[in-house]
């Protein structure tokens, strides 16, 4: 049997096994939460929330507060120290290294039961993208995952990388022929130098999978481009699937149309070191199939709520469409209602599919408008969209410019365009006026002559590489925030700008 022939069966083996969460999601919640509180009363964390008397959701609400990073730092220490038992039983495989915006470096844990939902999950995204597309053809050339280094520290016997580079280890074995770049190259630490070497391995391979991070993706199509002299497109004529995550790609598309050179399919996923939350699960639907019987409880907090003092906790049979949540998990990995920092939007109830939003201390609030993720990354693609050229957006990210020399203060856009439009006047027009549409609040500052018309900087090619750099978080898993409430990035992003006043 041909080796697309296998994967349209395991396609459909896996389509049918998953049928069951996917129409009685309430069911499996429940049960997930009974399984994941037997398991964590064999702990510390257990015994010190006194899991044996939670019978049910309420007692769980009263027993286990929401927590984020700093609450669990001690019992993270304790791991890190070698102590067993602490949030889970025994000790975790792993730790997933990450960099929190208030935390620093944080340390994740990662267990013998979570990192099966790692792994299942991204094999079934991808399964489920065979079934409903009955494209068979990427399972014969070249995949490419554009990732961080799969090196690995050990600390009393626990292994400690970034995610990507953890999953690199479980590369399922049929797969491994047609996995790149080599281990060697996979392992190079310095991005730029990565990149480079990633092109020269890949640049004459049929490639057909290509996935990673939209903006260090980019960073790799042009260098193929530059490179080969074509599109990506011309150069990989049978690559069909685009996989990414941990960033929306709206902003990206028009630049990576340009790029690939012709339409193909893609699908989003959603896999945190907390978790694997999601993945797209319809061709014509980018919203995300939330997974229920991941080793996940889930729970959400209304953002509008969530900074008052005791805000309302919702389990999944409780959620609305059209309301901005932050997403409060337990795992198997022995996080218990853990705030992983992320908002997301229900946009189906039947089965549950989510948008993620932004994240919770990603926002503009200077003047109390509280401006989120997805209204900026909308109201620019708008602006794009009506533009009479094409315009091609690289990178961006926005921050309050607060009592400027002159006049009212302004939220300071900082674009990295591939080609400088000559439209800026009716650009910031047309991405103001959408977001006073979406954010009354921002409409009113505006209106009440608060604050005035948001003002485009554009900075040279390459600044918020530059700038990633600069903090040591060039490619990977790191992203530019958004949104801003201080003036970091925007204080080095100043050399940068083109068009100043």
């Amino acid at each position: 049997m041909t080796k697309g022939f296998l994967a349209k069966i395991f396609a459909r083996v896996i389509r049918f096994k998953n049928k069951d969460w996917i129409k009685n999601p309430i069911k499996y919640q429940n049960l997930i939460l009974k399984k994941l509180l037997r398991k964590g009363g064999e702990t510390e964390f257990g015994r010190d929330h006194d899991f044996k008397n939670v019978k049910t959701y309420n007692d769980f609400i009263e027993k286990v507060p929401v927590s984020d990073y700093e609450e669990i730092r001690c019992y993270i220490e304790k791991i890190l120290a070698g102590e067993k038992n602490i949030l889970w039983p025994g000790v975790p495989l792993y730790f997933a290294k990450t960099s929190g915006t208030t935390s620093g470096v944080k340390y994740i844990p990662i267990t013998k039961d979570s990192i099966k939902t790692h792994i299942t999950s991204a094999r079934d995204a991808i399964l489920n993208y065979i079934y409903k597309s009955g494209n068979t053809k990427v399972v014969y050339g070249k995949h490419i995952f554009i990732q961080g280094s799969p090196v690995l520290n050990k600390k009393n016997g626990i292994l400690i990388g970034r995610l990507s580079g953890i999953a690199a280890h479980y590369v399922p074995k049929y797969m491994l022929n047609n996995r790149m770049p080599s281990w060697k190259t996979n392992c190079i630490q310095e991005w730029e130098k990565k990149v480079d070497e990633i092109v020269k391995e890949t640049i004459n391979e049929d490639l057909t999978i290509i996935a990673g991070i939209p903006s260090w993706v980019q960073m790799y199509f042009e260098r193929i481009s530059d490179k080969s002299e074509k599109n990506v497109g011309q150069k990989f004529p049978n690559f069909s699937l685009f996989i990414y995550g941990g960033v929306n790609m709206d902003p990206y598309r028009s630049i990576f149309d340009k790029l690939i050179g012709r339409k193909l399919d893609s699908i989003e996923v959603y896999p945190a070191s907390e978790g694997f939350i999601a993945y797209q699960d319809q061709l014509n639907n980018d919203s995300l199939l939330l997974l229920v019987n991941n080793g996940i409880f889930y729970e959400f907090i209304e953002v509008s709520n969530f900074f008052n003092k005791k805000p309302k906790r919702l389990p999944l049979s409780k959620v609305e469409k059209g309301i901005n949540y932050v997403i409060i998990i337990s795992t198997t990995a022995g996080l218990w209602a853990y705030n992983i920092g992320d908002t997301v939007e229900f946009v189906s109830l039947r089965p549950y599919r989510i948008k993620v939003t932004g994240r919770i201390n990603h926002f503009i609030s200077a003047f109390g408008e509280h401006v989120i993720g997805s209204e900026v990354e909308k109201a620019l693609n708008f602006g794009v969209k009506r533009s009479n050229k094409k315009i091609f957006v690289r990178e961006f990210t926005v921050a309050p410019k607060i009592n400027p020399k002159k006049g009212r203060s302004f939220h300071e856009w900082f674009i990295e365009f591939d080609t400088i439009p000559d439209e800026l006047n009716n650009l910031e027009k047309n991405i103001d006026n959408f977001l006073q549409k979406q954010n009354i609040y921002y409409r009113d500052l505006i209106t009440g002559k608060i604050l005035k018309r948001l003002v485009i900087r554009v900075v040279k090619k390459n600044s918020f590489s530059n700038y990633m750099k600069n903090i040591g978080k060039l490619g990977g898993q790191n992203k530019v925030p958004r949104l801003s409430n201080d003036r970091k990035i925007a204080e080095f992003l100043k050399k940068f700008i083109i068009n100043k006043d």
